[in-house]
């Protein structure tokens, strides 16, 4: 066959300069049972792999022929959209044929019928993203370390929006950019952005005090005293992973710091002892948070969105019951389901969303 890709779109025969003109990939068509098989081409010398971010292990290439044209025809469900890099020897590359990047050497892609994310620009991976001008130089008592900290008054500032994992919203995903867009386009108020770096994401984002005290007395007061233009009683945390587990915690042990939270695939499997389980997600269902809702403390006054992928299987009946409870103890709370599996590129539409949500009329 002079072209075993043409039912993609690629025309000529792979390897020549033809065809690598016209490469460009993941492209998807129609599975029979109602997914995609989507092709991956990788252009070299030698062997080659996929490495996913969540959805799939790896997937190895094969070669066409004797030509520097490596493949993979992946079997995808409906609506997914995921973070990749191409794996050759011990180096990570992004893909060269997508102009989609997540970093330095990540890319992502999504199957035709996932949602679009408006405000989220295209960035290749060679791209820098703007960084904040007004950076905070952290020196914690409580947490140790140093850390910078940067702030962004997206539309000129407002209530002040917390972003766990800060660095991977500055350096990866083009957050100052897509809430700049977001003010600009009337989906949501002006807010100021606090990009919250980690250092120890297992210890400070377990169910602990200590980053969160630091946080109230010693963060916030910095941000009051940035001369950045910033409602601190307005206050919205936005947690992914850990993260949304960390945000939920405030949200239940200091009440009067945090009452808005936009949660994205909270790790509600965790205890203090899942992560020396073999099987972490494996143990009591809503894990701590769960525990702790079930003494029905009052969160009339909180207001919380979740959402977690509608492909993390074995994370969804830990968010659902974590869900339900959190609704039964009083808060005002929004679920919902995205097009991803526990991937940062799925959680950016949502964490534009749940924002603008928390910060909507009681």
């Amino acid at each position: 066959m002079e072209n075993p890709f043409a039912g993609f779109g690629l025309p000529g025969k792979p390897g020549t300069d033809e065809f690598w003109a016209a490469a460009r990939t993941p492209a998807s068509v129609p599975a029979e049972d109602g997914g995609w098989v989507t092709l991956f081409l990788w252009r070299g010398p030698e062997s080659a792999g996929i490495g996913f971010e969540s959805w799939s292990e790896p997937v190895p290439l094969r070669r066409w022929g004797d030509t520097d044209c490596w493949y993979a025809e992946v079997q995808m469900p409906a609506r997914l959209r995921m973070t990749y890099q191409f794996l050759v020897g011990e180096e990570a590359h992004a893909d060269p044929f997508n102009p989609v990047g997540a970093g330095g050497d990540r890319s992502i892609a999504a199957t035709p019928d996932a949602p679009a994310q408006p405000h989220w620009p295209v960035v290749r991976a060679d791209d820098v993203l703007p960084v904040p001008r007004t950076r905070l130089r952290w020196a914690s008592e409580r947490l140790g370390g140093r850390r910078t900290v940067r702030v962004h008054p997206a539309g000129g500032g407002g209530p002040v929006v917390l972003l766990l994992d800060g660095d991977d919203w500055l350096y990866l995903h083009p957050a100052t950019t897509a809430f700049d867009s977001a003010v600009a386009g009337g989906d949501m108020p002006p807010v100021t952005l606090v990009f919250l770096p980690t250092r120890d994401r297992k210890a400070e984002f377990g169910c602990r005090p200590e980053l969160w005290e630091a946080v109230r007395d010693e963060l916030l007061p910095m941000v009051a005293e940035s001369g950045v233009p910033a409602d601190l009683d307005r206050l919205v945390v936005a947690g992914q992973s850990l993260g949304g587990l960390s945000a939920m915690y405030a949200a239940l042990e200091f009440p009067h710091l945090v009452s808005r939270v936009a949660c994205q695939s909270g790790s509600f499997w965790w205890t203090p002892d899942a992560m020396g389980l073999a099987d972490p997600l494996g143990g009591p269902v809503g894990g701590a948070i769960a525990a702790r809702l079930r003494e029905r403390p009052d969160l009339s006054g909180l207001r919380v969105a979740f959402d977690v992928g509608e492909h993390e299987t074995r994370m969804l009946p830990h968010c659902a019951l974590t869900e339900a409870l959190a609704e039964q103890a009083g808060a005002t709370v929004r679920v919902s389901r995205s097009a991803s599996d526990h991937d940062r590129a799925g959680w950016r539409q949502p964490l534009l969303r749940d924002v603008a949500w928390a910060l909507g009329a009681r």
